[in-house]
């Protein structure tokens, strides 16, 4: 399903069509079009090149693991994401070495989660990140340390047919993509005040 962004001004074509799709093919992620992902994610940006973000991965070939990661998300997001192929754990690393807080690890870990969307939307798949999702259930789930913040769910996936999800989550993937105009969003010299 294509559902192209209504932008105000020209963007890359990849940004217009990355999407944060329900609706998932029933069909495996290949392996290395993941490793391509996760490389993609590897050269974000990073404050300090701390590189404070880490994945943690089940698919659908470990059906325990992906049953396991299921059952961390929010029962919502666990109706239509049972079907994604691919289900990762972002976390965040909230320390620098010895222990110094990073207060940039998550705006770090959102970067390189966004060069991952990118790079699947580059591969003709689909990301949907989700937040709603039970923190200490997914680090039980996925044996994350304590020290760790579990920050992201994401689903990765083929695109799949709307029509086979229920017709509340069908209606919402068909709805038009809408976003605050930029003015209200960019400010010139002064807060509230449009550049």
């Amino acid at each position: 399903m294509d559902h192209p962004a209504p932008v105000e001004y020209p963007v890359h074509d990849l940004v217009a069509r990355r999407f944060s799709p329900r609706a998932f093919a029933a069909r495996p992620v290949d392996a290395s079009a993941l490793r391509s992902l996760f490389e993609a994610a590897r050269w974000a940006p990073s404050a300090a090149n701390g590189q404070p973000w880490r994945f943690v991965v089940a698919t659908q070939s470990d059906p325990e693991a992906h049953a396991a990661f299921v059952g961390a998300l929010a029962e919502g997001n666990q109706r239509w994401a049972r079907a994604a192929p691919v289900l990762i754990f972002a976390v965040a690393e909230p320390t620098r070495g010895e222990g110094k807080p990073n207060p940039h690890a998550r705006y770090d870990l959102g970067q390189a989660v966004a060069w991952l969307s990118v790079e699947a939307t580059a591969r003709g798949l689909r990301v949907h990140q989700m937040g709603g999702f039970d923190a200490e259930r997914a680090r039980a789930a996925a044996g994350i340390p304590a020290e760790l913040d579990v920050v992201t769910a994401i689903a990765v996936g083929h695109p799949g047919d709307p029509e086979a999800l229920p017709e509340d989550l069908r209606a919402r993937e068909a709805a038009p993509r809408q976003r605050r105009p930029q003015v209200e969003l960019v400010f010139g010299s002064r807060w509230g005040k449009a550049w």
